[in-house]
C-alpha cells in the first residue's frame, strides 16, 4: 500500500509557525495537503510531533488527512512508526513548508519508483519545493536499525542515498517541462514567504497551482535568483 506522508511541525528558529502562515486564504500546510490529497493513495497522513498536534489536527481533518504524532527529535523514527501504524510499504514524503508541492510530479515519481524497483526515488531539476521523495518502508526500517548519525534521523532519507551499495537509490532529471533547477519556492524565511505570496497573487485561482504553469511563470523572469535576492533584502 501507498501512504502520502506530509511532514510538518510548528517549531522553527527562522520562521516560527510557518506552516500556519496564510496563502490564498488558507494556511501553508493546508495548501500542501490540498495538492497532495489529489494523489491516489491508501493513506494521506500529516506526520507531526506532540507540540504541534493540537494546532494541526483540525486542519488535517478538514483536508482529508489523518494525523500521526511521533517523536519530536527523530523524524526517521516518526516515519517508520507511521508506516507501521498504517501498514504502508511505499511512502510519498513531502514537507509542510512546501505549499507548491506538485501532485503531478509525485505521481510521476511514484511510477518511476515502481518501474525501477527502487528503495528511494527523486527528481532533479524541478524548482526546489515542488518535488517529493518516494521511499520504501523496508529501507527506512533498515536505516532506523543501522544509522547512528543524527543527520540521518533528522532528515529521514540521507542514509538511503548515502549508501548506494546497500540501497537502490535513484535520482534522475525530470522532463524539461518541469525543470528550472535554479528556482526555489520552499518556505524557510520571511523573505521566502514574501516571494511565495507574490507567486500566489499572480497565479492562484483557488486550485493548486500546476507545476508547469509555475515553471513557465518563473522562467518568464529573466533572473529568478536575482528577483529572489531582492525579496531577501527586503525590496
Amino acid at each position: 500500500m501507498t501512504g502520502v506522508f506530509l511532514q510538518a511541525r510548528l517549531a522553527s528558529s527562522r520562521l516560527p509557525n510557518k506552516a500556519l502562515l496564510e496563502l490564498g486564504g488558507r494556511t501553508v500546510v493546508e495548501q500542501a495537503m490540498r495538492s497532495l490529497r489529489t494523489l491516489p493513495a491508501a493513506r494521506h497522513v500529516l506526520v507531526t510531533d506532540a507540540a504541534s498536534a493540537a494546532l494541526l489536527e483540525s486542519r488535517a481533518a478538514a483536508c482529508g488527512f489523518d494525523l500521526f504524532v511521533g517523536p519530536e527529535g527523530d523524524v526517521l523514527e516518526r516515519f517508520v512508526l507511521a508506516a507501521r501504524w498504517y501498514d504502508v510499504d511505499e511512502i510519498v514524503r513531502a514537507t509542510g513548508d512546501n505549499p507548491l508541492v506538485s501532485a503531478l510530479l509525485a505521481r510521476m515519481a511514484l511510477g518511476e519508483f515502481r518501474r525501477r524497483e527502487a528503495d528511494y526515488f527523486g527528481y532533479d531539476g524541478p524548482p526546489l519545493g515542488t518535488g517529493v521523495e518516494i521511499l520504501a518502508r523496508h529501507a527506512l526500517e533498515r536505516a532506523l536499525r543501522e544509522s547512528t548519525d543524527a543527520y540521518d534521523h533528522e532528515h529521514v532519507s540521507p542514509y538511503l542515498y548515502r549508501n548506494p551499495d546497500t540501497f537502490r537509490a535513484i535520482r534522475i532529471l525530470a522532463p524539461p517541462a518541469y525543470c528550472l533547477p535554479h528556482a526555489r519556492v520552499t518556505l524557510d524565511t520571511a523573505a521566502d514567504y514574501r516571494f511565495i505570496t507574490r507567486i500566489y497573487a499572480e497565479l492562484y485561482d483557488g486550485a493548486p497551482i500546476p507545476v508547469t504553469r509555475l515553471v513557465r511563470w518563473l522562467a518568464g523572469h529573466q533572473d529568478v535568483e536575482e528577483w529572489q535576492s531582492a525579496y531577501s533584502s527586503g525590496a
